[in-house]
């Protein structure tokens, strides 16, 4: 037990008592933890600013037996005017419920804490296709997480100039898209076109400092939607909807 000092954002917030409440943050030292903010929910309560979902603030925590006390808080940056854009504060919800769901508790997240931040401020603070944002997020999370795709080439001839090119959710990769390399495995690959090929391997393989330079048009951005969906889905188990609310609100 003893006093700890960290930086994080609120990734999930529930309300305990009258005026408490536990929220969640993802830390680069501490990974994701569970936190005590007593009174926060009072309207003049120093730590009602930098314990809101999705602020990113500097703590100073009480660690005991069980769960972490915040003895003080102190906000670094916002993304609160999401709360004003009912679509991006559903892209930012979807970010939020998916590192929730697979960050680890109590171990260095640096890689994940960077990416999660980077994707808010192209989120919140341009005007940037918030559904591409999405999903590279999506992608690069899962390559974090250990399911990165095999996207040098085929994944089966090792041929790594193919002209055409199919995504196979059992190989976890591209695989050319001819009788030789697609097996009944892969009887739900998707073709690709050579431009969502590219997306692809640049969201696997690019620096995070220019991970979020390019842009894609209507079809192909449909195109890498469709085949970062069904690989979310397949590799974690799990078929996440708050993104469906945007597709029937279309």
């Amino acid at each position: 037990m003893g006093y700890v000092r960290t930086e994080g954002i609120v990734i999930k917030e529930v309300n305990l008592g009258e005026a408490d409440k536990i929220i969640t943050l993802l830390s680069k030292e501490h990974g994701k933890i569970s936190l005590v903010a007593k009174g926060a929910r009072r309207y003049k309560s120093k730590l009602a600013a930098g314990t809101q979902f999705l602020c990113y603030s500097k703590f100073l925590l009480f660690k005991g037996r069980n769960l972490y006390t915040i003895n003080g808080c102190e906000l670094i940056e916002s993304f609160q005017e999401v709360g004003n854009d009912l679509v991006k504060l559903t892209y930012a919800a979807h970010l939020a419920e998916l590192v929730y769901d697979t960050a680890q508790e109590n171990q260095p997240s640096a890689r994940t804490l960077k990416l999660f931040l980077n994707t808010l401020y192209y989120l919140v603070k341009t005007n940037r296709s918030s559904e591409l944002i999405t999903k590279i997020f999506d992608l690069r999370y899962l390559c974090i997480l250990g399911y990165a795709p095999y996207v040098k080439g085929c994944i089966n001839c090792m041929n790594e100039s193919p002209e055409n090119l199919a995504f196979s959710f059992k190989k976890c990769g591209f695989v050319c898209c001819n009788e030789k390399c697609m097996s009944e495995d892969d009887k739900d690959a998707i073709k690709l076109s050579s431009a969502a090929a590219k997306a692809i391997r640049h969201i696997v393989q690019s620096n995070i400092n220019v991970l979020f330079n390019f842009e894609l048009s209507e079809p192909i951005l449909k195109e890498l939607t469709t085949v970062i969906d069904k690989f979310l889905r397949e590799m974690l188990e799990k078929d996440y909807t708050k993104l469906k609310f945007l597709k029937d609100i279309k």
